[in-house]
């Protein structure tokens, strides 16, 4: 997800894709430990999508 499709999303959901990326990132560590990861850059890019979004969401609630 890229910066300006975040911007374009509402409140609710950020709050859904948040939920979403966390349940992700959660099946990311259990595939790590199982080494069935596929792409290991997937969980960094994970971690990074979801502090894109707290932040614009922190910022929305403050506007």
């Amino acid at each position: 997800m890229k910066k300006q499709e975040i911007k374009k999303l509402s409140k609710d959901e950020i709050l859904k894709n948040i939920d979403k990326f966390k349940k992700d990132l959660f099946n990311f560590r259990f595939q790590k430990i199982n080494s069935q990861v596929t792409n290991p850059s997937k969980i960094n890019e994970t971690k990074k999508i979801i502090a894109r979004l707290k932040t614009v969401l922190k910022g929305k609630i403050n506007a």
